[in-house]
């Protein structure tokens, strides 16, 4: 059993890393506005999540909630791929949102190196929105920098 448990985690790892791999991509096309607007959705999607009985699964339709993993990253994934603006920041959010919190605790190398990943990109954008003038945004980095 532990050796199937394994490979499912491994699968999952490949198939998150696959998917994280196209939205730091799409991220480091942005402009520096719509990063500080990102910085801003994902502060809420992380908020959100976080208010969730089980934040891994944010995004996840109800009838969806007891398959091994939750539906957010695919469908954060799929927004984030769209060729509307507001859509595709939403959708990145999202999926960050998601993925930091199924990849959080994890016992799994791979999944725990791509964990490191999520935080170095949202270490990235919390220092690109440090400059606004948002309070909201400037609350969010001192909360995170205080963490």
């Amino acid at each position: 059993m532990r050796f199937l448990t394994r490979i499912i985690a491994m699968s999952r790892a490949v198939r998150l890393g696959r998917q994280f791999r196209d939205i730091e991509r799409g991220i480091g096309e942005l402009s520096v506005p719509a990063r500080k607007q990102l910085a801003l959705l994902a502060m809420k999607e992380f908020a959100c999540a976080a208010k969730s009985e089980f934040p891994h699964l944010y995004g996840t339709p109800p009838d969806q909630r007891y398959l091994p993993w939750g539906a957010g990253t695919d469908i954060g994934f799929e927004r984030a791929r769209s060729e509307n603006l507001q859509v595709r920041l939403r959708g990145a959010a999202m999926w960050l949102a998601v993925a930091y919190h199924e990849t959080k605790d994890t016992p799994y190398a791979d999944l725990q190196a791509l964990h490191r990943q999520l935080l170095r990109v949202l270490r990235t954008l919390k220092e690109s929105a440090a400059g606004s003038s948002d309070a909201a945004m400037a609350e969010w980095a001192a909360r995170e920098a205080a963490a």
